[in-house]
Formats: C-alpha cells, sequence, structure tokens
C-alpha cells in the first residue's frame, strides 16, 4: 500500500465520522491555542523587559569602579585601561574623567553677556564613536588635530545638542533670564537659546581662586554637536566632552595658575571607566573577566539577567496551563481513535485477510490520529494568531479593567515563526502519539475474529 493510498484511505475514514472528527479537532485547537497564546504572553513580557531596559540605558556597556581602597586591586590607569580593552569582545575601554581642580565658566555674546557652568568630561578621543555617542553636526574628536598647540588657545570639543539652553542672560532678571528646551513665545513659536552653539563665540575662562591667581581663557572649537540620548548619559544634552589628554593638560594649567598642589594628583588612577561589547550576550563574560581584577563593576546584565529568569518562570507557569488543555485534546484522540477501531473490527479483519501488512494497518491510524493533530494544530495557530492581535490591540483597554494581565512593553503578546511552528509540531506529535495505543490494539484483532465481528 502506498502512502498516497493511506492519506486517501485515512482522509475518507475521517470524512465519514466527521461529527466526531470535527469535535476532537476543536479540542485540538483549543489546546494548541491555549498553549501558544500562553506562551506568546511570556514571550511578549520578555520583549517588554527588553525595552524597558533599553530605555534606561546602553545594555552593551559596563561602568567600572575602584572605589574599595584595597591596595591589591590594581590602579586604573592607563596601563589598566589598556588591558581592559585589549579584552575579547570589548569595542573600547575609556576612563570618563571628571577634573577634580578645573573651575570654570563659559561665555558667550557681547562683554560675555552669556554666562553657562559646564560640565567637563575627558575621554579618549576614539571612545566617542564606539559609545554610540550620535552627531547632529560635525565630526567626532579623533577626525581633528586631537591635541592644539601650546600657544593655541583654542579647545576642539564635542557639545550636547542642547548646551546652548545652559547659558543664562546677565543682563535680565527672573524667568526672561532664562531659556529652556520647548519653551515658547506667547504665539506658541518656540525660542531659540541665547547662544548658537555652532556659529557663536563660545570662550571658556577659569575662575580665580584669589587675587593673586591668574585667570585662563580659550576658545572652544566646536568640533561636532551630539544627538541628546539620556540612554548615554546627560553629557549628550548640554555636556562638554574633550580629549583626555587636553583636560588633564588644562587642569594642570588651572592648578599652577592658582597655586593648587596636591602631593596624590594622578596618583591614585581613575575612580571610573566605561567599557563598551560588541554584543549584549557577551557582556556577562566581560563583566565577570573585569571583576577578577578586583574592580566593581556596573551594568543593565544583571538586571536584564533576573527579568529575563522571572520572564521564563513565567513563560513556564503559563505554558503547562495551556499544556493541560492540550493533554485533554490528546486523551480525545485517543478515545476517538478507540471508537474508530471498534466500529471498523471487520474492516480491519478484511485488510488482514487480504494480507495487508501490519505495519500498513498500524500507519493508517497513526496517519489518521496525526492528520487530527495536524489539522488541529493549524487552525489553532490561526486562531491563536487572532487572539494575539486582538490583545495587542485592546490590550491597553483592558489592562485598565483587569489589572492581572501582564503587559511590560508595546505588545501583550507576541507569537514568533518558530513558536507557531513548534506549535504545530507539538499537536501533529500529540495527535500521533495518542494513536499508538489504539494503532497496537487494531494490529492485535484476530482476522477470524474481526470478519465474524457485527
Amino acid at each position: 500500500m502506498r502512502i498516497s493510498d493511506l492519506l486517501s484511505l485515512s482522509f475518507e475514514n475521517l470524512r465519514r465520522r466527521k461529527g466526531r472528527t470535527a469535535l476532537t479537532i476543536i479540542g485540538v485547537v483549543v489546546g494548541t491555542c491555549s498553549i501558544v497564546v500562553m506562551v506568546s504572553l511570556g514571550i511578549a513580557m520578555n520583549v517588554g523587559f527588553e525595552e524597558m531596559i533599553s530605555q534606561w540605558g546602553d545594555l552593551t556597556q559596563i561602568q567600572v569602579y575602584n572605589w574599595s581602597g584595597n591596595t591589591e586591586v590594581p590602579k586604573l590607569d592607563d596601563e589598566m585601561v589598556k588591558t581592559l580593552d585589549a579584552l575579547e569582545h570589548v569595542k573600547v575601554a575609556t576612563p570618563l574623567y571628571r577634573p577634580q581642580y578645573l573651575n570654570g565658566q563659559l561665555f558667550a555674546g557681547k562683554n560675555d553677556r552669556y554666562q553657562a557652568y559646564p560640565e567637563i568630561i575627558g575621554i579618549y578621543p576614539q571612545a566617542a564613536r564606539e559609545l554610540e555617542y550620535e552627531l547632529v553636526s560635525g565630526k567626532y574628536l579623533d577626525e581633528v588635530s586631537a591635541l592644539p598647540p601650546s600657544s593655541s588657545k583654542k579647545l576642539p570639543v564635542l557639545l550636547g545638542q542642547y548646551t546652548g539652553y545652559s547659558f543664562t542672560d546677565t543682563k535680565k532678571r527672573g524667568d526672561s533670564a532664562y531659556r529652556w528646551q520647548g519653551q515658547t513665545d506667547a504665539m506658541g513659536n518656540p525660542l531659540d537659546p541665547f547662544v548658537d552653539i555652532e556659529s557663536d563665540k563660545i570662550t571658556f575662562k577659569t575662575v580665580k581662586s584669589d587675587e593673586n591667581s591668574d585667570q585662563l581663557s580659550y576658545e572652544l572649537q566646536v568640533v561636532g554637536v551630539m544627538l541628546e540620548d539620556y540612554k548615554k548619559g546627560y553629557i549628550t544634552s548640554q555636556g562638554v566632552l574633550m580629549d583626555l589628554d587636553l583636560v588633564k593638560k588644562l587642569e594642570k594649567e588651572y592648578m599652577r595658575a592658582n597655586g593648587i598642589k596636591d602631593a596624590n594628583y594622578g596618583k591614585q588612577g581613575y575612580s571610573e571607566l566605561y567599557v563598551k561589547v560588541d554584543d549584549v550576550d557577551n557582556v556577562e563574560a566581560v563583566e565577570a573577566a573585569i571583576k577578577e581584577y578586583g574592580y566593581e563593576t556596573y551594568s543593565m546584565s544583571s538586571e536584564r539577567k533576573n527579568m529575563q529568569e522571572q520572564s521564563q518562570m513565567i513563560q513556564l507557569i503559563l505554558g503547562g496551563l495551556g499544556a493541560v488543555s492540550l493533554f485533554v485534546a490528546a486523551l480525545s484522540i485517543a478515545n476517538t481513535m478507540t471508537m474508530a477501531i471498534y466500529e471498523r473490527t471487520r474492516e480491519i479483519g478484511v485488510m488482514k485477510v487480504l494480507g495487508c501488512k501490519l505495519s500498513k494497518i498500524r500507519e493508517m491510524f497513526l496517519l489518521e490520529a496525526g492528520m487530527i493533530g495536524f489539522v488541529g494544530g493549524l487552525i489553532g495557530i490561526a486562531v491563536s494568531y487572532l487572539l494575539s492581535f486582538a490583545l495587542n490591540y485592546f490590550g491597553p483597554m483592558l489592562q485598565t479593567v483587569v489589572m492581572m494581565l501582564p503587559m511590560y512593553g508595546s505588545k501583550m503578546s507576541v507569537i514568533p515563526v518558530w513558536l507557531a511552528l513548534l506549535g504545530l509540531l507539538f499537536s501533529t506529535a500529540i495527535g500521533v502519539v495518542s494513536g499508538i495505543m489504539p494503532a497496537n490494539r487494531a494490529v492485535k484483532i484476530s482476522a477470524l475474529e474481526a470478519i465474524r465481528h457485527e
């Protein structure tokens, strides 16, 4: 008996009992739909967690600290930074250096009318690109001369997109002395900042510590403007980013001009480093390698791992609840096939007398059971997608009524292709497994007794 004959015969047998077959298929549809939709809720929760964490910060970034004071832990100096930068999967390691001794203001406009207090941070020139500080305009620091000549009073910098709003007008009082992002006039038109950071001349002047100190003055050379992204930190909004060596040079000049002496200056290493990893899946391994040196670290990886574990647990619970429905459907398939054997005992006897192999009889019943599982699974997957669409469309409204509904991201239910295929494969397998016992029962029936069966 060819496979085409088996398929034709199995289909015809199911069609003859279409009422019972339809009810059995409905059970499989309900079971498949339950398990797929339940698992999709857990997947959507995991996706929502990823969306939530990605809004908090860069998932591939590790912050490294050396605040323990333990003398056995190596200093976070430039040599150590090179060591960490050479670790596998690390794209770049750089200090984010905030100078301790560099007190100054930014000035712009006629007679220094506009003033601001900047947050100056020094990094390795190539790090801005690797840390994915996107530019609105201009170039990165490593695309221009990193350090200006000693005689030059121009400082190459990257400015945050809205640094212009950090300036105040010293000629005005009250609210009129300030401009902020999103501010509008009486007609609703947006107000520009007092200072255009790309075209206006901006000067950085140090604050004298006493009357005997010298005031230093430098002109900012704005080589690029960073796109505001709070996931990257406040610096992309209103910060001033410079070459690390240039910041150190300015700090030393300020210390000399103001008579500041610190015997420990530059000997303790950096207090903070940023390490950029090539992929989020490698963050945990890189973080573990850094901790072996004795440093403290922080990344979104730990929060991500905890949320993933919580999500997996919920997926198992929801999947288990759905599996109960599919188990009930499996019992229904077994019952249907068992009843079919009693109804077709004489037919089985005739097939044996005519010389049909027992394996073919077994295959016929397994094929019928598998077809029930396959058709039920196929319809169940289609219904699951419809329910998923309904949950995502009405989810926000339903959540206000039923607070227990999990919705941590933009979607309540997510059914990836692999889940749909797995659901279809699982329902088909359940059908075949449910048909094993009835099929074995069928091949054990005596041919003579089967022919005499009424």
